[in-house]
């Protein structure tokens, strides 16, 4: 697993908490909500690349087909 990968899913999960939060403050409630959707799809597409690469790994290992 790469370390980076981590990071990544971090820094989207900080820069989201301060958008949401700042939208938040001004009143803007529906869009704190579509942007914490947002990177919420952002992080689950990152984690669904490396969860697919694993399934392909496992194919390969066991010459499924």
């Amino acid at each position: 697993m790469d370390i980076n990968l981590l990071f990544k899913i971090a820094g989207i999960g900080i820069l989201v908490a301060v958008i949401v939060q700042l939208l938040r403050q001004n009143g803007r409630e529906e869009l704190a909500t579509v942007a914490a959707v947002a990177g919420l799809v952002l992080a689950t597409m990152l984690v669904l690349s490396m969860i697919v690469s694993l399934l392909e790994t496992v194919r390969r290992t066991f010459a499924l087909y």
